[in-house]
């Protein structure tokens, strides 16, 4: 009988046989297939070719299909409605209302969203498959992981490169469906009628206002007065004032109550004079910030030394952990979470953990950072905050200013909105970093940051070519301004006669 009956299992036997777990033994193991992770992947590649990457979602980058690609898509059809409505100030009527179709809206979005996608997997196509491991990976010490209940990989280097999630407070997830994450918003078949953005940072502020000029209500809340990524004090309440005229923005609320109420979220939040206010929307838009995803690889099997977030501590240059053979980069390093820093960081990463026990210091451009509303914002170089906490308050850089008001091309274009701050040195006259919002901020920002990784000196820079009329003459006003503070040059001309007319 006993026989029998282990002749009729043998084959679930042969089954459980094929499920054991697999040892893997391999130079480099890298953690992730997102930007990061590819990233570091091809760079070990060059020294090794005993590399695996895991991942345990889906392939395709955060950037391409939740972040910068399908936002940016939101935002071109925002910005179509925008430039017909104000087409008046030219003088030109468009004849009958504007109709917006949100199913088209959002169907474009999401196939261009998947072209883009398309893109990402076909390159993962290309890595072969033994090179591939689907799982999440967890830490049992500094050279081994756990691929889920399948796989155990023994690594002589390791890279994390997990990148990020949103994050928001526990008790909003009381509000079941009616809270999303930007993620979500990409999955939309059409457009809702109301949305509550918390957090008006990049992500709340670049899709508040689209969906706004979509034709959804649109209000915002954030604490502690901060708008966007900006830290100079005059930048930032400019911004605040700009978007205020577009949709309600109460970047320091006092919310009441928050609770689901059927198919709506009733909101209750002590308006800006003081009073009790209620409003109902259909989603609540979560854009309060995003976490490194490291809080769920066991960590603590490891002797990885963290920061106050919980985040291995990593050399800047080297993205080299505490543990000399363990790196990190992208999001999860959690220290620029932007695309071109992700993908920097990986070939660091990635190149050191190839070439170990050699490591190399890799290129760290100047930082660039950039909002896609509009008036647009960015950042270069040194902000504000870090130059005050720097230099203090010892007169050691000067400010110099210029407003986008009154900038002829700017004013041609009905885009007049904006300032600009740009800092430099006392003494040595160099170009310290920028802070702005206005048009083509995205475009100033590179011209900026190009002068900013050459060490430029502000005088230098006045030298570069500007034509006539074009915006970046904004930036030469700034700059004359800036020099003429820090007496490298003389003051101010009220009307500048080389500049032509209305610059």
């Amino acid at each position: 009988m006993a026989r029998q009956s282990v002749f009729f299992v043998s084959p679930f036997l042969i089954l459980l046989g094929d499920t054991k777990m697999k040892t893997l033994n391999v130079d480099v193991a890298v953690i992730g297939g997102g930007t990061a992770g590819l990233g570091a992947y091809r760079a070990a590649k060059a020294h090794t070719d005993s590399v695996v990457m895991i991942e345990g979602g889906k392939y395709g980058t955060t950037c391409a299909r939740v972040g910068c690609m399908p936002s940016k898509l939101l935002i071109a059809a925002a910005e179509s409605v925008h430039q017909i409505e104000k087409a008046p100030g030219f003088g030109i009527h468009p004849q009958g209302e504007i109709v917006i179709n949100g199913q088209e809206v959002m169907a474009r979005v999401k196939s261009e969203r998947d072209r883009f996608v398309g893109f990402v997997l076909e390159g993962v196509d290309e890595i072969p498959a033994e090179d591939k491991i689907i799982g999440y990976a967890k830490f049992a010490d500094d050279h081994t992981l756990m691929i889920d209940d399948h796989t155990k990989v023994i690594a002589k280097r390791i890279v994390v490169a997990t990148g990020s999630r949103p994050a928001y407070p526990g008790v909003w997830n009381e509000l079941g469906d009616r809270l999303i994450i930007n993620d979500d918003v990409f999955e939309w078949n059409d457009l809702p009628n109301s949305v509550a953005v918390f957090g008006p940072g990049v992500i709340g502020l670049e899709l508040g206002q689209a969906l706004k000029r979509l034709g959804v209500e649109v209000i915002m809340f954030g604490l502690g007065g901060q708008v966007g990524p900006l830290t100079d004090p005059d930048v930032m309440a400019y911004a605040y004032k700009s978007f205020n005229e577009e949709f309600y923005l109460d970047a320091d609320v006092q919310v009441e109550s928050m609770k689901r109420e059927g198919d709506v979220v009733e909101i209750q939040y002590i308006g800006k004079e003081g009073e009790l206010k209620k409003i109902t929307v259909d989603y609540v838009l979560a854009t309060t910030g995003r976490r490194p995803n490291v809080d769920q690889l066991d960590i603590d099997n490891t002797s990885l030394e963290l920061d106050a977030r919980g985040v291995p501590v990593a050399d800047y240059y080297t993205m080299q952990t505490s543990v000399s053979s363990i790196f990190i980069a992208g999001d999860a390093s959690n220290q620029l979470p932007l695309l071109h820093e992700a993908a920097d960081q990986a070939r660091i990463a990635g190149d050191n953990a190839g070439r170990y026990p050699e490591i190399r210091a890799g290129l760290r451009r100047s930082k660039i950072s950039a909002v896609f509303s509009d008036p647009q914002i960015a950042m270069v170089g040194e902000t504000y905050k870090e130059l005050t906490t720097r230099l203090g308050t010892c007169g050691c850089f000067e400010t110099g200013f210029v407003s986008f008001e009154g900038q002829g091309r700017s004013r041609v274009m009905l885009r007049n909105k904006g300032m600009l701050h740009v800092y430099g040195e006392h003494g040595t006259g160099r170009f310290l970093g920028a802070e702005m919002i206005g048009p083509n901020a995205e475009h100033l920002a590179h011209l900026l940051a190009w002068a900013h990784q050459s060490k430029m000196t502000v005088a230098e820079m006045l030298d570069m070519p500007f034509y006539h009329p074009v915006i970046e003459e904004g930036v030469r006003t700034a700059l004359r301004d800036l020099n003429a503070k820090l007496h490298l040059g003389p003051d101010m001309i009220k009307h500048c006669l080389d500049c032509g007319p209305g610059c």
